[in-house]
């Protein structure tokens, strides 16, 4: 589901009571090093409240859904923690003990004895003041539209056009026989390069809207009759993602108070003017109908409130987290009424453009007006915990 960039750095090795942690991925694969400015930190389970906000019937879903990974495609990944490997095998059985004890007492202060007892926690820091991570969160837009192009509905979603390749980890396309970037955003929305190639899926009513459809990676489409159509990531154009809020704010062409992740302040312009905004961020998402819920980058479907996208160059791939941050809460106007602190165990099962480095979290909020408000406003320092069986 999410889209995303990265720097590679030589390994610069720290020796002190914490260490990198870092992805070493398929053991057959080549190693990539990162230099970063991370640190990992084995820390007491006593010094922490495993209070979860949410209920319980969520997690083990999510659970079940990484352990189903480590038994497929992520079995052979292995990883680096602190001064330790750990190998799929480790995380699968780390998940498949925390779940049995969800079954029995999962009070807070039960599981604060039991993990204590069994259990490697982990404080894993990013580069912000402070050594919070960052926490962010994505949702699933809904969208009106039609299986065919009309007046209102004239704004298309593409398939992954059968000219796209990838090549070497790259993604382009052939040109007298040279190997040259994708088609840009721009190319696409204003050139029309895709026009007439029958690579229409579907069309939606407000490009704004699909453009943060784009952002997010997946979402519903309601039809006239008031059935819903699920969407979902298939391919990207291999550019770059570039943040339009940022563009515009540097520009001064909209002022702090009217950025919105919506890019409400692009409402009533002309296509021309929401393209020429849109097309900085050259990166293009191609999708596909999906017949159950979006999927993330483990092959398996997310799930709200306990799915989080993190960087797999710095955080194992479906490993079990314990998060604590504040969210907001929302008056009848839809206005942020205060912030409150939260915490709750989640699973790393997805990825995304925009989320690089260390320490940096976004955290599936579902869908709905409910989840759309909290992801849109939600941009906060927190703590970021890995747990690991011993």
């Amino acid at each position: 589901m999410k889209y995303y960039l990265k720097v590679f750095l030589p390994v610069i090795m720290i020796i002190s009571l914490s260490a990198c942690l870092r992805s070493v991925s398929n053991v057959r694969e080549e190693t990539k090093e990162t230099a970063i400015d991370v640190s990992v930190s084995e820390v007491s389970a006593a010094d922490l409240d495993f209070t979860d906000d949410l209920e319980c019937d969520l997690l083990e879903i999510a659970i079940n859904r990484s352990i189903r990974f480590y038994q497929r495609t992520g079995k052979d990944r292995v990883y680096r923690v602190a001064d330790k490997t750990i190998s799929s095998r480790q995380l699968q059985e780390t998940l498949e003990a925390f779940r049995d004890m969800l079954h029995g007492d999962c009070s807070p202060s039960r599981l604060k004895k039991r993990l204590a007892e069994e259990f490697m926690i982990y404080h894993v820091t990013g580069t912000e003041a402070g050594g919070h991570a960052l926490f962010t969160g994505y949702y699933e837009p809904l969208l009106d539209g039609s299986l065919e192009r009309t007046e209102k509905y004239r704004y298309p979603l593409y398939r992954v056009p059968p000219d796209l390749i990838v090549r070497n980890g790259q993604i382009g396309r052939l040109q007298d026989d040279r190997f040259v970037s994708y088609y840009s955003r721009r190319d696409i929305d204003v050139e029309g390069v895709l026009d007439g190639k029958k690579l229409e899926l579907i069309w939606v009513s407000d490009p704004v809207k699909l453009f943060s459809l784009h952002i997010q990676g997946s979402g519903k489409i309601r039809l006239g009759n008031g059935n819903l159509l699920t969407v979902g990531f298939a391919q990207t154009n291999g550019r770059p993602f570039r943040s339009v809020i940022q563009y515009m704010l540097d520009r001064q062409q909209i002022k702090s108070q009217e950025a919105s992740y919506r890019h409400d302040f692009l409402n009533g312009k002309s296509d021309q003017e929401i393209y020429d905004a849109l097309s900085y961020n050259e990166r293009y998402t191609f999708f596909r109908f999906l017949d159950q819920e979006p999927l993330g980058s483990l092959g398996e479907p997310v799930t709200p409130g306990r799915s989080i996208a993190t960087d797999p160059d710095f955080f194992p791939e479906g490993a079990l987290a314990f998060i604590r941050l504040r969210k907001p809460v929302f008056d009848d106007e839809e206005n942020i009424r205060e912030k409150t602190s939260f915490s709750r165990f989640v699973l790393s099962q997805d990825k995304g453009s925009a989320i690089k480095g260390p320490g940096r979290v976004d955290l599936f909020c579902g869908f709905g007006k409910k989840a759309e408000l909290t992801a849109g406003t939600l941009k906060e320092k927190g703590e970021l915990y890995l747990l690991i069986k011993k």
